[in-house]
């Protein structure tokens, strides 16, 4: 047996225990006196943890995690299934096992003080030694463990810091989130030093009253407290006053001991300014204590929100209004540095959120970095903090698992403890998928106990009963419930909590269909409040193709607009050579991996419009606000005339001043033209001045109102105008190099094929169709084309019609799918380009991609889009790129040379460098070779996108159906 204590007592065997020789979790803020060990440390990669430490070092970068700093031990991706096959609370004998080693110069100026190491994160058990001796235990991967140093280390002298990480533990059971799989340490490590009398914990409880109270507990390191401390607190220049009643209370209270002082400080604020999402507003609290002379031992420095958090019925209420949560779930992610995240990362990821319309966040599934709390304070989020507690594969037998209770309560009591004082917490989070039981219950009533002023959600115990009193949540919290079966909870008379999703539009690949559905009902249905979308992030690693390792820190430049470099790829479960893997499941963010928003950001921006169109009447429009707490000076707009001939007219736009939910008429900026067709009127609003999350001139939202409506015209016949096909009845034409022909096949979603459509489809045939010949008729100035497509469930009879028309082609065309084809992808024309035609200009829905159920965001105008942008990289290659609602469009080459397509109606068109055969035979961009020419489709009917890979199929209305279909549209050479 090794002579190593900590290595003797084996934590990563027991469950029971959570740590040894760890400090108190506390909400001390810190901000001198620090001492920062990131950078470079000597490392061993060891075969597990009782394996003995050999004598060559190589070195790696801390905060990182190993699997992606060049080891053996790579990223693994797993959704439920644990990697290994072990029962709780057992861990696999091959457990990888990195050991950190550096010297610390402890500076002089620290002799006689209290010396703190703090380790912001490890996965999953650290171990500490300094200068050879145990210090202590921890688990829990995602939040910080600190030991006392003092005695251990000397003011002014050279020490050596040894952290051990075992990968795997019994802890690993309860930390299975649907993520990659690391090893390391993930977060900062540094030293920090305090008087021996110091603050041990600092709560602060700031309501919208104006209210502030601030509870201190004091310490000293030398044992019995000295006498005569005090502490005092300063919010912003105003003194605060030392509660005498709650002292007097606590001197009579034997509970209290000669080790543990506490002290009450309270204020109230005159014409407090309330903290909201909206107008995140800040107060700078100091709380000091001090020592008998009035010298200053110890100091905390927090900024305060005063806003309150209830449950009034079904209603969260913050501040006493009624919030609509438009939430993403957020994990810790980078493309290079896997779970270690930066202060600029964390920043960026929070301005990209909120310019897209997003006010809050949950931190799937642990407690995030604390500098997210920071962030989300500032620039106005609403969080829902979540335990680190996901036992997804072994939920059931976990939850009522005594060994795992110590387990359960000190992770979330540790999250409460943390974070407590954050006013952008709104809210508890037991942990994730977990099944419900008594270590839940515990947890709950440690919670409900400390901070009764804030409510807590799991959708564990939620789920059985969405109303049921009885369990361990005070919100409805469902996971991908049907929208369906929401809105009639919330009708049905028996809602007794808010119902809030915790998880739905999971946005996998190309996604999110019927988002904008969701919130039509959500807005206009007492007792539905929002949600959180799955998720922000794409998971993709940055990967070398030519070694399948991942890339690392130095891969910085290596991507752009969601594209990895040549040579290089996004990887997700598979690609490091893991034979136990959840493939692109890892990819279902609404962002890329380097953070490029997805279409469906858009899509989110305009359903979250703070400012709306709400109808046009002949006299003029009506706008509102759909704000919360603030109104409309903080933005500007412009307004735009779209015609369909081609016009557009602009004009300053003057927002009316309104409060929160108020509405206002207000004439047109414009006088309509007689002429010129189908007319929309756009108001497009962007920031007025700067905002800490965007600068002047972002745009927020684009609401728009259709003026009038198109007028059909059908194109005038040219009798003996010849129009060529050729023995199989296809078009010949000197800009096609394929003729239009019937598609009932798109390459699939990932929605397609994990919701089960795809194999359906290939069942069917309709990837392989033969067309066949029935009959070609030509007469003078038109030929018409019966053919047939057989499948396995039945015969499809396709008519094309081909009219010469005034300098073009006329096609009319209509598909008639046999009832056995009940839901296909699409029925439409596809056809493709001689090469060179390398821009797209279109009247219709854009710029950005849209589909049936997914186009509230793409505002109807004149666009135009190089080819080759067109295209959407989602992780794995699938249909992308596709436009709505488009009336008319061109294909040209530099010298304006091409072809154009007018619609006998808006249709779905999509132009690809890509045919669906394309796509469909590979598994990442890298395999891809564009076409010279364009791929193009045009659609009768599209089917919806859903979010089938893990939630709701898209609705009825969305679904291709069997029957006849008729389309018709004009070709033309430009």
């Amino acid at each position: 047996m090794t002579a190593d204590p900590l290595i003797a007592l084996r934590p990563w065997e027991a469950p029971e225990v959570t740590s040894w020789g760890r400090l108190p979790m506390n909400a001390v803020d810190r901000r001198s006196g620090v001492l920062p060990l990131d950078g470079d440390w000597r490392f061993q990669l060891l075969p597990a943890p009782d394996a003995p430490v050999g004598g060559s070092w190589s070195s790696t970068y801390v905060p990182g995690a190993w699997t992606v700093q060049g080891t053996d031990d790579m990223p693994q991706y797993t959704n439920v299934r644990m990697p290994f096959p072990e029962y709780p609370p057992h861990s696999p004998a091959a457990n990888p096992t990195g050991v950190y080693e550096r010297e610390v110069d402890v500076p002089a100026e620290w002799a006689g003080r209290r010396i703190v190491l703090q380790v912001g994160a490890a996965e999953s058990v650290l171990l500490v030694h300094v200068n050879g001796r145990p210090v202590g235990v921890s688990k829990d991967s995602h939040l910080a463990a600190e030991f006392d140093l003092t005695g251990r280390v000397r003011a002014g002298a050279r020490s050596v810091v040894r952290l051990t990480v075992v990968k795997w533990s019994d802890a690993s059971h309860i930390e299975d989130q649907d993520q990659w799989w690391h090893g390391g340490i993930t977060r900062s490590v540094l030293l920090y030093a305090t008087d021996p009398l110091h603050l041990a914990d600092v709560t602060v409880r700031a309501s919208r009253s104006g209210e502030l109270r601030v509870d201190c507990r004091v310490r000293d390191a030398a044992g019995a407290l000295p006498e005569g401390w005090y502490v005092s607190g300063e919010l912003e220049g105003h003194l605060l006053t030392q509660d005498a009643e709650f002292d007097r209370f606590n001197a009579e209270d034997e509970r209290v001991s000669d080790f543990l002082g506490e002290a009450r400080l309270r204020t109230v604020v005159e014409d407090v300014r309330t903290w909201n999402a909206e107008t995140p507003e800040l107060y700078s609290l100091t709380v000091r204590l001090h020592r008998a002379d009035g010298t200053v031992a110890d100091t905390s420095r927090h900024r305060t929100g005063f806003r309150d958090v209830e449950i009034n019925g079904r209603d969260l209420l913050v501040n006493g209004e009624r919030i609509f949560v438009r939430g993403v779930n957020r994990h810790d992610f980078h493309p290079l540095t896997g779970r270690t995240v930066s202060y600029d990362d964390m920043r960026a990821d929070l301005i990209t959120l909120k310019r897209f319309g997003f006010n809050a966040i949950r931190t799937s599934h642990y407690p995030g970095d604390p500098a997210l709390y920071d962030l989300a304070d500032e620039l106005g989020f609403y969080v829902v903090d979540e335990a680190d507690i996901e036992s997804h594969d072994h939920a059931h037998e976990i939850a009522d698992d005594p060994r795992y209770l110590n387990a359960f309560v000190d992770r979330v009591s540790r999250m409460v403890l943390r974070d407590k004082n954050h006013p952008s917490v709104v809210i508890w989070s037991l942990g994730n998928e977990s099944d419900y039981g008594a270590n839940h219950d515990a947890a709950a009533g440690w919670v409900r106990r400390h901070d009764p002023t804030r409510p807590i959600q799991y959708e564990g115990a939620a789920k059985l009963d969405w109303a049921d009193p009885s369990v361990a949540s005070d919100i409805a919290c469902p996971m991908y419930a049907s929208l369906e079966e929401c809105v009639e909870h919330a009708l049905s008379g028996r809602q007794t909590k808010p119902l809030i999703w915790c998880e739905y539009s999971h946005a996998m690949g190309n996604s999110n269909g019927t988002l904008a559905d969701h919130w039509a009902a959500i807005e206009s249905t007492p007792g539905l409040q929002g949600g959180f979308i799955w998720e922000f992030w794409d998971h993709g690693i940055l990967q070398r193709v030519n070694d399948g390792r991942p890339v690392g820190r130095g891969g910085v430049g290596l991507y752009d607009n969601g594209v990895a470099a040549p040579g290089h790829r996004w990887a997700y479960g598979g690609d490091f050579g893991e034979l136990l893997h959840d493939g692109a499941f890892i990819a279902d963010g609404v962002v890329f991996p380097d953070r490029t928003p997805k279409p469906v950001m858009y899509e989110h921006r305009e359903i979250a419009a703070p400012v709306r169109i709400e109808c046009f009447r002949h006299e003029g429009i009506v706008l509102g606000n759909h704000q919360h707490f603030r109104g409309l000076a903080w933005l500007t707009g412009e307004w735009e005339l779209s015609l369909a001939d081609g016009r557009r007219l602009t004009a300053p736009a003057e927002l009316p001043d309104l409060r929160p939910g108020e509405t206002a008429a207000i004439p047109l900026p414009f006088e309509l033209p007689e002429e010129g067709g189908e007319a929309w009127l756009t108001l497009r609003v962007t920031t007025a001045g700067d905002e800490p999350w965007a600068p002047r001139g972002t745009v927020v939202c684009m609401p728009q109102v259709r003026l009038r409506e198109a007028v059909p015209q059908s194109p005038a016949r040219v009798k003996n105008r010849f129009v060529e096909v050729d023995g199989d009845g296809l078009l010949v034409h000197p800009l096609l190099t394929a003729a239009p022909t019937l598609s009932l096949w798109r390459a699939p979603t990932d929605n397609d094929e994990l919701g089960g459509m795809a194999p359906r489809w290939r069942d069917w045939g309709l990837d392989a169709l033969v067309r066949k010949v029935a009959d070609v008729r030509r007469s003078p100035g038109q030929v018409t084309v019966h053919a047939e497509y057989a499948c396995a469930a039945g015969v499809v009879r396709h008519l094309q019609v081909f009219t010469a028309v005034e300098g073009a082609i006329h096609v009319a065309e209509s598909a008639e799918l046999p009832d056995g084809l009940d839901d296909v992808a699409r029925v439409g024309s596809v056809f493709e380009t001689v090469a060179g035609l390398d821009l797209m200009e279109w009247y219709g829905q854009g710029p950005w991609e849209s589909y049936p159920d997914r186009a509230f965001g793409a505002p109807v105008g004149h666009h135009s889009v190089p080819v080759d942008d067109l295209f959407t990289p989602y992780l794995r290659p699938q249909e992308s790129g596709g436009r709505h609602g488009v009336r008319h469009f061109t294909l040209s080459a530099p010298d304006a040379t091409g072809l154009a397509v007018v619609l006998d109606e808006p249709r779905q068109v999509g132009v690809s460098r890509y045919r669906s055969a394309d796509l469909t035979g590979v598994t990442h961009h890298d395999e891809l070779v564009p076409r010279a020419g364009c791929v193009v489709h045009i659609d009768a009917a599209h089917r919806g996108l859903g979010t089938a890979s893990c939630g709701p199929d898209t609705t009825a209305s969305y679904l291709v159906a069997p029957g006849v279909h008729r389309w018709s549209w004009t070709l033309r050479a430009l």
